[in-house]
C-alpha cells in the first residue's frame, strides 16, 4: 500500500510538471490529484524537490530505456536517432523535453534537478555515440554531442512551429555532418 501511495505521487507528479512546469504545481494539489494523504506524502518525500528529484529519476530510467529499444529495434543507421525523436515530438501531449524544462525552471547548475536532467542528457549521448560507433565513425563521441544539440534545438523548433519539420531539418544536417 506504502509503495502504491509513492508509485501514485509520482505518476501525478511527472503528468503535472510536464504539463504544467515544476513551479506551477504545489505540494496541495499534487496531494489532492494523487488521492494521497500529506502525512503519506511526507513519508515518502521530505520536500517536494524531493519529489521532483523522483520524478526525474524514474522519468530518466524509463526514457533511457525507451531510447535504447527503439534504436535497436531500428536498422542501425544513426540517423535513426532522429526518427526515434521525432516520434515523441509529434505527439499532441508534447511540451518540449522534461529534462531541459526542469533545467530551465531550476536555473541554478549546481542544483540536484539540473544534476539529474545533465546526467540524462550525457547518458543519451552515450547512446548516440553507440549507435554510431556500431555503424563504424570514429569520431562517434563529437558527432553524438553535435547530434544532441541538434535533438535538443529541434525540441524548440517543434514548439515554435507546432510541426515536426525541425526535427528532418536537424536529421539532414546530422547527415551532412557524417558525410565529411
Amino acid at each position: 500500500m506504502a509503495t502504491q501511495a509513492r508509485e501514485r505521487l509520482i505518476a501525478t507528479a511527472e503528468a503535472l510538471f510536464y504539463q504544467r512546469g515544476i513551479q506551477a504545481v504545489g505540494i496541495s494539489e499534487l496531494i489532492d490529484a494523487s488521492g494521497v494523504g500529506r502525512a503519506s506524502f511526507y513519508r515518502h518525500f521530505d520536500s517536494k524537490d524531493a519529489l521532483v528529484h523522483a520524478v526525474l529519476r524514474h522519468r530518466n530510467e524509463r526514457a533511457l530505456a525507451a531510447f535504447e529499444a527503439a534504436l535497436a529495434g531500428s536498422d542501425g543507421s544513426p540517423l535513426d536517432v532522429f526518427d526515434v525523436v521525432a516520434e515523441r515530438y509529434g505527439q499532441a501531449d508534447f511540451r518540449g523535453c522534461a529534462f531541459i524544462n526542469a533545467m530551465v525552471e531550476a536555473a541554478d547548475r549546481s542544483s540536484e534537478t539540473h544534476r539529474i536532467a545533465r546526467a540524462h542528457k550525457l547518458a543519451q549521448i552515450e547512446i548516440i555515440a553507440r549507435q554510431l560507433r556500431q555503424a563504424g565513425h570514429s569520431s562517434s563521441e563529437e558527432l553524438a554531442r553535435d547530434f544532441q544539440l541538434l535533438i535538443d534545438g529541434a525540441v524548440m523548433g517543434v514548439l515554435r512551429e507546432g510541426n515536426l519539420e525541425p526535427v528532418e531539418r536537424a536529421k539532414q544536417i546530422a547527415a551532412r555532418l557524417l558525410s565529411l
